[in-house]
């Protein structure tokens, strides 16, 4: 079985433009999510996959493998499933590069030891919100499993809403996330659904058109890099842990 880690880097960020290049303690972001994930003895190759000639030239210079994908996918998934039709493997393991924070401990959750038996296979990596203010944050992806931790319903929104009861912990979709080729190919060959429209989120395409989609629930926390206040957050963490 062959697993290959795929970092989507995207130029154009609405908030943050060039984001994986932004400067993190002398390094470009894309750097350390690089170097965090190819610690991990599961993955069989890792790849940066840009869309950008700039951040091309940063993964040269710092010794990262690198593809160009094209500019028009607007969706990391989407810019994965390319990647998966020139590099072939089994399973494609997401690593998105704006969390500079990423703890490759998580990938040994996810990662299954043999090929699942869903040639549709989907996972993704979830943490818990232990802060209210992270629950009505739009930016986090709340997620409702059921039993089996199969994801129902992914939503910006606090879900569920605690009606009855606030002795619920909430969950949120990390950028850590698995795909099979076929899923990829799925993903790629289906119209946007109506919920991951509405949304914005990656995952609403398999669950809408009846494909389960796994949670792992992985105590490792990360931050998501959208703006120069999560740049200072990331900088102070990563030089405590410098210090140590």
């Amino acid at each position: 079985m062959k697993i290959l880690g795929v970092i989507p880097a995207r130029y154009a960020s609405s908030r943050l433009p060039g984001k994986p290049l932004v400067d993190i303690l002398g390094k470009p972001m894309v750097w350390w999510v690089y170097q965090a994930a190819k610690q991990s003895p599961l993955l069989d190759g890792l790849v940066v996959a840009t869309d950008d000639e700039r951040i091309l030239a940063a993964c040269k210079e710092y010794g990262m493998d690198a593809v160009m994908t094209r500019a028009d996918h607007d969706t990391p998934t989407a810019r994965i499933q390319e990647v998966s039709c020139l590099i072939q493997a089994d399973l494609y393991l997401q690593i998105m590069g704006d969390e500079p924070l990423i703890d490759p401990k998580a990938f040994e959750l996810i990662l299954p030891k043999e090929l699942p038996d869903d040639p549709y296979y989907v996972a993704g990596v979830t943490n818990r919100m232990e802060h209210p203010a992270d629950v009505i944050d739009f930016s986090n992806q709340k997620v409702v499993c059921n039993a089996r931790r199969e994801i129902l319903l992914i939503s910006r929104s606090p879900i569920p809403y605690p009606k009855g009861t606030a002795d619920f912990e909430y969950e949120k979709i990390t950028g850590i996330q698995l795909f099979s080729k076929k899923a990829l190919d799925f993903y790629a060959a289906t119209p946007k659904s109506a919920l991951e429209q509405a949304e914005e989120n990656d995952l609403m395409r398999f669950i809408e058109n009846g494909h389960t989609v796994h949670a792992v629930l992985s105590p490792y926390k990360t931050v998501s890099v959208d703006t120069p206040k999560d740049v200072d957050i990331v900088c102070g963490v990563l030089r405590q842990r410098q210090s140590r």
